[in-house]
């Protein structure tokens, strides 16, 4: 991995996970299975790998645990296999947020790619009418925002190389798919052409929607430094992230967000 994440940590596989340096504290390793995607792919019967990608959630150094915990901020990774999903590429189901408990919004999300190529697909609600949608492409280094409130997805862009991003949650995570699911998905499908890049299917299920294909913002608007790890950011100042875990601090951007 050529990314340096700004803690010690490496990517083994799909199926191992994480190696974690000396320093780390981690939480443990899920493994999200091809079965659990299947109610929001295009193809639920297609074939792929049995583990689609491994996630560890609340992982990072010892020493920032504590300052975490104190402002609600949880630091995730997570790894994809390589390859496709019928004619789709590796992705992740669509979710919303929840409601956190403790700030009573749906909670955005703050993602950084370290490996491979990246789409995180946003739609800004779950309903028939799905609102604004956007396919933010992003590489090695950048950083992508999920504002609150919005249906997502993470989509492996090259089907050749596995996909690696780490990501600023709120503590009090975690997702809700009904509206994904009743719908079959997101309203826009992902496809892999004959060589590799992606083509876009609207989902019939929804009423009419225009998709914006597109590279990341700079976020500077959020106090976010370009180019520096955003796990970094957080050691430098812990502050930096804290609307993440509370919003409402960034309402008047949220209300005209642009990812």
């Amino acid at each position: 991995m050529n990314f340096d994440p700004g803690f010690d940590i490496e990517p083994l596989s799909v199926d191992e996970g994480f190696r974690l340096g000396e320093d780390c504290f981690q939480r443990g390793v899920e493994f999200r299975k091809l079965d659990s995607l299947r109610e929001s792919l295009r193809e639920p019967d297609c074939d792929g790998p049995e583990n689609v990608y491994a996630i560890m959630m609340d992982v990072g150094r010892r020493q920032d645990l504590p300052a975490m915990e104190e402002r609600m901020l949880l630091y995730g990774v997570v790894t994809y296999a390589a390859g496709r999903l019928g004619h789709e590429p590796i992705r992740s189901q669509g979710h919303i947020h929840k409601v956190s408990a403790h700030c009573g919004w749906s909670t955005p999300e703050v993602y950084e790619i370290w490996t491979g190529r990246a789409v995180i697909y946003m739609q800004e609600r779950g309903e028939d009418q799905p609102g604004r949608c956007y396919a933010v492409e992003a590489g090695p280094g950048d950083v992508v925002i999920v504002p609150p409130f919005w249906v997502h997805a993470t989509v492996s862009a090259d089907p050749c190389q596995p996909l690696t991003f780490g990501a600023w949650c709120d503590r009090d995570y975690g997702f809700v798919y009904d509206q994904v699911r009743g719908h079959g998905g997101i309203a826009w499908f992902p496809l892999l052409r004959e060589d590799g890049t992606l083509a876009w299917e609207r989902n019939p299920a929804y009423q009419e929607s225009r998709l914006i294909v597109k590279p990341p913002e700079d976020y500077a608007a959020l106090g976010l430094e370009k180019g520096k790890p955003i796990y970094r950011q957080f050691r430098e100042e812990p502050d930096r992230f804290l609307f993440v875990s509370d919003p409402k601090r960034a309402a008047d951007i949220w209300a005209h967000f642009v990812p």
